[in-house]
């Protein structure tokens, strides 16, 4: 059966094993305008159950755990056409090596997506990776001169306003030079389902869910609360006042700290 992803309910991570052969407990289910957060020590697993996705395990990695798309199992055709379509991957490390202009580069994917006016999305586009950017760059700067955080900054806003792929897997945004809270806030606009591995505490607290990952296996599933919601403002008022203090100092401006409220 051929999988339609414009009506992807929900995506399956069945149960695997880690790293000494245990079995999980059961079964992760992710849903569209969803953000779960992966947490856990480096090495932990959390790198392997993103590339499980992104592989469409069939238990054929070393967890042994299967994908299934509205609860059914892709056959060996679908996984194969589904590959490079079902997911869009955002690393931590991305740069741009083709030497184009950044508006030609996001016109010509609105283009190849079948956008009704791919001038105004690619704008749109433009405008969101700016808000996200620390330094605002402009549709005639070539894409290979574009600094780290500018070129996630960009990738981000295109995966969210332009790309087919109905789940997003991120791989510690909070390293990626960019506004992760925005970032986070304009990718569950896009009603995708969203996967993120994380070490940072805000991040965490942001998703709705977070797994915990110990030696190679989810060791446990956690709804936020109310309380941690609370606790959630607290910490970005924090971030807020490192924020200014961050750009007092690129400034050359003495630093102040006054009290800030995150919103």
């Amino acid at each position: 059966m051929q999988h339609d992803l414009t009506l992807l309910t929900s995506l399956t991570v069945t149960a695997g094993r880690d790293k000494s052969g245990t079995e999980e407990a059961e079964d992760v289910v992710f849903r569209p305008g969803e953000i779960s957060a992966l947490l856990g020590p480096t090495g932990s697993g959390k790198s392997r159950f993103l590339s499980d996705i992104e592989s469409m395990a069939n238990g054929d990695t070393p967890t042994g755990r299967k994908l299934l798309l509205n609860g059914v199992e892709p056959d060996s055709d679908e996984r194969f056409s589904l590959q490079g379509t079902l997911v869009a991957q955002l690393s931590q490390n991305m740069n741009f090596v083709l030497d184009m202009r950044v508006g030609d580069f996001i016109f010509t994917h609105a283009e190849s997506r079948g956008v009704s006016d791919a001038r105004e999305a690619a704008l749109r586009v433009m405008e969101e990776a700016n808000r996200l950017a620390g330094e605002p760059f402009h549709p005639e700067n070539h894409l290979a001169q574009l600094s780290g955080g500018q070129s996630r900054a960009l990738m981000i806003a295109d995966t969210a306003l332009l790309s087919w792929s109905p789940v997003i897997l991120i791989d510690e945004i909070e390293n990626a030079g960019v506004d992760k809270r925005r970032a986070l806030e304009l990718l569950v606009k896009s009603d995708k389902i969203i996967v993120i591995a994380t070490h940072d505490p805000v991040l965490a607290l942001s998703a709705d869910r977070r797994l915990v990952f110990q030696n190679g296996g989810v060791k446990g599933s956690f709804q936020r609360t109310g309380r941690e919601e609370e606790l959630l403002g607290e910490l970005l008022e924090m971030e807020l006042k490192f924020s200014r203090v961050r750009e007092a100092l690129r400034s050359g401006v003495a630093p102040v700290l006054e009290p800030v409220h995150p919103g």
